[in-house]
């Protein structure tokens, strides 16, 4: 039985965890224009290790990192009371020159 050969890129496996999703809103489309970009982010990550997860997962540099925490609101449905979870953003500053092509994904 053949072992699977691996491809090494430099990302390890943390880079993928540290980044949710891409935000697309009309503020993030503005916002690319000054060349930010904008993802949510797991609770816990810091901003070096999202700076570092960015640079190795897209190939850019990263001129600063600002992260913003989004709690939770309260909601009902049929008189039974919720909450959503927290969330937490980061508005990527990239350096100039540079840009994300966040609809062909991560690779």
């Amino acid at each position: 039985m053949k072992k699977a050969v691996k491809k090494k890129t430099g990302a390890q496996a943390w880079h993928y965890d540290v980044i949710v999703s891409p935000i697309i809103t009309e503020k993030s489309t503005a916002a690319s224009e000054q060349n930010k970009v904008l993802f949510n982010v797991r609770l816990d990550a810091d901003k070096p290790s999202i700076k570092a997860a960015v640079e190795t997962l897209f190939n850019v540099k990263v001129k600063k990192v600002n992260t913003l925490v989004r709690e939770g609101k309260t909601r009902r449905f049929r008189n039974v009371e919720g909450k959503l979870s927290d969330t937490k953003k980061a508005i990527i500053t990239l350096a100039e020159g540079q840009s994300v092509d966040i609809s062909a994904g991560v690779k």
